[in-house]
C-alpha cells in the first residue's frame, strides 16, 4: 500500500517538473529560433525578464523526483540509470550547461560573449527535454529489464525517439503560452501576438506527435498502449485532449490568461496517463511498483519527509508562482522592452 502511494508521489513530481522545468525548457527554444540579434532582440528580452524570478526554483522538482527514485525504488533506479547512463548522463551536462548559460549571458556587455553563451543556453534547452523524453521512452516500452545493458536499443527505439520529440515540442508548448501571458502583463501586445501564434503552431505538433506516438505504441509498447485505451489511463487521455482543445480555444479570444492553466493541464494529464497505463509496473512488464520498492520502514520515512516537504516547500512554491505571474516580483514596461531595457534601476 504505501509503495504506492510513494509512486503516485514519484508520478505527480514526475508530472510537476516537466510542467515547471519544461516551461523554462520551451522559453530556451524560442531563445534558440528567435532569429539574429537585433530580430531576437525583444523576444529574448521577454524571456531573460519573464525566467528570471523562477527558473533556478523549478529544479526543485528534478531533485524531488531523483530522491524519490533512489531511496523509494532503488531497483528501479538502478535499472534506469544502468540502461539509459549515457542519455540521462547528456541532459544532467545538458541542465548544468542551461543554467550556467542563461546566467551567465545577463551581465556580460560584449555581443560576442552574449551570443555564445545565449547559444550554450538555447541547445541545451533542446537536447536536455530530448534526452530526459527518450529515457522515458525507454521506460514505457518496457526495454529497461534486469538483463539490459547499456545500450542504445535502451533509449534509440522508435518509442524512445518519439517522447523525446514530444518532450521538446511540449516545453515549446509551454514556453510560448507563459511568455504570451508574460507579453500581455507587461503590456506588449506584438509580443503577446508573436507568441500565441508559436503556441497555437507547438499545440498542433504535440498532437500530431501524440496520435503518432499512440500508433507506434500498439506495437512497440502494447502493454503503456492498452493502459492508455483502457481503464484511468484512458481517463487522463480525454482530459488531455480536451485540455488541448481549450487551449486552442483560448489561444484565440482576446484575453486568454486561463491558456497557462488548460497547457499545464496537457502536459500534466499527459504524463499522468503514461504512469497510470504502466499500473502496476515502475517497468512494464519486468519491475512491479512493489518489487522494485525499497525496505518498508524506509518508505515510512520518505512518506513523512514528503509530507513536510509538502507542507512547508509546497506553499512557498506556490506562492513564488503566483507573485510572478501576477507581476509582483518585476514589472516592466513595453517601453522598456522597446529600448532593451535601458536605463532600468537595478
Amino acid at each position: 500500500m504505501i509503495a504506492g502511494v510513494v509512486a503516485v508521489v514519484l508520478l505527480l513530481g514526475v508530472a510537476a517538473y516537466a510542467c515547471g522545468g519544461g516551461t523554462d525548457y520551451g522559453a530556451g527554444f524560442w531563445d534558440l529560433t528567435a532569429g539574429g540579434a537585433e530580430r531576437g532582440k525583444r523576444p529574448r528580452w521577454l524571456i531573460d525578464h519573464a525566467m528570471a524570478p523562477v527558473w533556478e526554483v523549478n529544479n526543485v522538482w528534478l531533485i524531488f523526483v531523483l530522491v524519490i527514485m533512489w531511496t523509494g525504488f532503488p531497483v528501479f533506479f538502478q535499472r534506469v540509470f544502468t540502461a539509459m547512463w549515457l542519455p540521462l548522463a547528456l541532459a544532467a551536462v545538458g541542465t548544468v550547461l542551461r543554467g550556467a548559460g542563461f546566467a551567465l549571458r545577463k551581465p556580460l556587455t560584449r555581443l560576442a560573449g552574449r551570443r555564445l553563451y545565449g547559444a550554450i543556453f538555447a541547445v541545451a534547452s533542446l537536447l536536455t527535454p530530448f534526452f530526459l523524453g527518450t529515457a522515458a521512452g525507454g521506460v514505457a516500452s518496457g526495454r529497461v529489464t534486469a538483463a539490459a545493458t547499456a545500450s542504445t536499443d535502451a533509449w534509440a527505439n522508435p518509442t524512445s525517439l518519439l517522447f523525446g520529440l514530444l518532450a521538446i515540442a511540449a516545453t515549446a508548448l509551454l514556453g510560448a503560452v507563459f511568455l504570451a501571458a508574460d507579453a500581455r502583463r507587461f503590456s506588449a501586445p506584438d509580443l503577446d501576438g508573436y507568441f500565441r501564434r508559436r503556441a497555437l503552431a507547438a499545440l498542433a505538433v504535440v498532437a500530431v506527435l501524440a496520435v503518432i506516438t499512440m500508433v507506434v505504441t500498439h506495437g512497440d509498447a502494447p502493454y503503456v498502449w492498452h493502459g492508455l485505451t483502457h481503464g484511468v489511463g484512458l481517463v487522463f487521455v480525454i482530459v488531455a485532449v480536451v485540455a488541448t482543445l481549450a487551449t486552442a480555444w483560448l489561444l484565440t479570444r482576446p484575453f486568454a490568461d486561463w491558456s497557462r492553466v488548460t497547457a499545464v493541464g496537457v502536459v500534466a494529464s499527459a504524463v499522468i496517463a503514461w504512469g497510470m497505463a504502466q499500473r502496476p509496473y515502475l517497468i512494464p512488464t519486468s519491475l512491479t511498483v512493489a518489487d522494485g520498492a525499497g525496505a518498508h520502514t524506509t518508505l515510512r520515512w520518505l512518506g513523512l519527509v514528503t509530507l513536510v516537504a509538502v507542507a512547508l516547500v509546497f506553499p512557498a512554491v506556490v506562492l513564488l508562482y503566483w507573485l510572478d505571474t501576477h507581476g509582483e516580483l518585476e514589472d516592466l514596461t513595453d517601453a522598456e522592452l522597446q529600448h532593451g531595457g535601458a536605463g532600468r534601476e537595478r
